[in-house]
């Protein structure tokens, strides 16, 4: 297996702690699959293959595959897909040969893993496929906590652009930094004043697009506009920033929106409502 890594993921950590979960590591009575250990002679061993039973976007297959190496470091893992590819339904996705129990300790995490990622990258593509090219399709904050960057490492692997990934890499202005700051117009000034590098600013009203130009801001957030007005504030923003439709999109509505002529369009269900990927695992006796 060659290396992976998603930037802001201890991937070691991340497996540790979902085994040590599934084990019931420090629990009274944990830290043994009970089953698997009374069952499974110590060195039986499995053949496996992974395989998808719905066409999806493939993503955390090298996630998957460190929980086998994890609890079987001699386990020959072979991934079939590369991330991001759409396969038809059965198609085999990777291949396992190793310690039965270290399969069968490690399968329930991985494929919840490969599951949820997968769900995700298929929703996501879906929605880029409705966009026919019009705009960049962007994830959002909507995320579970803790999995922040498998989730949006995983809309990567679908087509979309990573929206911020927190709070920290830019200024997100929204109504009620606007309620207490007094306006758009200050609110934006103050974060410029600041020294804040890149400035979103949400706006819900065709007039306030100027004030918010006009104070520094960078990227403006058009929130539950309809299509019309998405258009009207297109032009009325002239190219200056770079303009994002968010709120009210679905797989419905996209295209109308990302026709518009907006820059970003932003989509929080992608994170927040994918189902998980239907992604088996079948074991064979050596």
């Amino acid at each position: 297996m060659t290396s992976f890594s998603i930037y802001g993921l201890d991937l070691a950590a991340f497996v540790d702690a979902t085994l040590a979960e599934d084990l019931g590591v420090g629990l009274p009575g944990g830290g043994v699959d009970v089953t698997s250990q009374s069952v499974i002679e110590a060195d039986a061993r499995f053949s496996g293959v992974m395989d998808s039973r719905d066409a999806i976007t493939v993503a955390g297959l090298p996630i998957a595959a460190a929980f086998f190496k994890k609890l079987d470091p001699a386990m020959e893992i072979e991934i079939l897909v590369a991330e991001g590819t759409q396969v038809p339904a059965g198609s085999e996705l990777m291949r396992l040969t190793g310690n039965a129990r270290a399969m069968l300790t490690a399968e329930r995490s991985a494929l919840n893993t490969v599951q949820h990622l997968s769900g995700i990258a298929t929703m996501t593509s879906e929605y880029v496929d409705a966009m026919a090219g019009h705009g960049t399709l962007l994830d959002t904050r909507k995320t579970i906590p803790g999995l922040r960057h498998l989730e949006k490492y995983a809309t990567r692997q679908g087509g979309a652009r990573n929206h911020r990934m927190g709070l920290w890499d830019a200024a997100m202005i929204k109504d009620n930094h606007v309620l207490v700051a007094g306006g758009v117009g200050p609110a934006v000034a103050r974060a410029k004043a600041a020294g804040v590098s890149q400035i979103i600013c949400e706006v819900d009203r065709l007039d306030q697009i100027e004030p918010a130009i006009a104070a520094g801001a960078h990227h403006l957030l058009l929130d539950n506009m309809g299509p019309d007005m998405l258009r009207e504030a297109v032009a009325l923003v002239a190219g200056r920033v770079p303009t994002e439709a968010s709120g009210g999109v679905n797989l419905a509505t996209i295209g109308a929106i990302a026709a518009t002529g907006v820059t970003f369009v932003s989509v929080g269900r992608l994170t927040q409502s994918a189902p998980a990927a239907d992604i088996g695992l079948d074991f064979t006796p050596l």
